[in-house]
């Protein structure tokens, strides 16, 4: 099994908080969302940084355990803009994927950090986007197992997403409470994490910081490879 933590960190708000969040909860990988990417260290913990977009003002990383995985290739992506993208221009690289090796057993997987549009834009537009961010995430392996975690900003219709998800050839995993709670109306699963070839334990809410949204803790174990076309 190996341990995701993935956290939007509200602007960067929470980013002191990371070093406890690894060490307490034995983190295998961490894939952040809205990060500073010039203030983000080499090391967090036992983790090393794989990679950070670089074209966002606020960007996506991901760091992995260094003694128990070798780290292949990253790459971000730039994925359909809403309009608030187009006008602001707070995000391009919405993705951010990474290939990984268990030094142990030789498996090799692939994680991924996603944030999806804003809630000004609408849910087709996001699922466009997870489905293209998904198909993407095949290029960077013969069939290797995808996690895809992140802040998915779809509060509600949930139902709906997880049947596209279910028949590109991927399940849909949410948290067991709520990871935003900033805005009552708004209140809800934004965070989750959708996957093909792995099995997923558990998905937990941790505890809220000082970000608007709670970090998710996913236990996950990859068991299979993705047959070709499943995207």
């Amino acid at each position: 099994m190996i341990t995701v933590v993935s956290y939007n960190l509200r602007k960067h708000a929470a980013a002191g908080e990371l070093v406890e969040l690894v060490h307490r909860h034995d983190v295998d990988v961490l894939c952040l969302q809205e990060v500073d990417t010039t203030d983000m260290p080499d090391r967090i913990g036992d983790l090393r940084l794989a990679h950070a977009t670089q074209g966002n003002r606020l960007g996506l990383a991901i760091y992995y355990r260094e003694n128990g995985f070798r780290a292949g290739e990253s790459r971000s992506f730039s994925l359909k803009k809403s309009l608030h993208d187009r006008v602001l221009k707070p995000a391009d690289e919405r993705m951010l994927g990474l290939r990984l090796q268990d030094i142990d057993n030789g498996t090799t997987f692939i994680v991924a950090s996603f944030h999806a549009a804003p809630l000004t834009a609408l849910n087709s537009l996001r699922r466009h986007q997870i489905k293209a961010a998904l198909n993407e995430l095949a290029t960077l392996g013969q069939g290797d197992p995808i996690l895809m975690v992140g802040d998915f900003n779809y509060p509600v219709f949930k139902e709906n997403l997880g049947q596209v998800m279910r028949e590109s050839g991927y399940e849909l995993a949410m948290s067991d409470a709520r990871t935003y709670t900033r805005y009552r109306v708004f209140r809800g699963h934004y965070d989750f994490a959708t996957s093909s070839g792995f099995d997923i334990g558990q998905v937990t809410t941790l505890p809220q910081g000082a970000s608007d949204h709670l970090p998710i803790l996913v236990t996950a174990r990859p068991v299979a490879r993705r047959q070709s076309g499943a995207a």
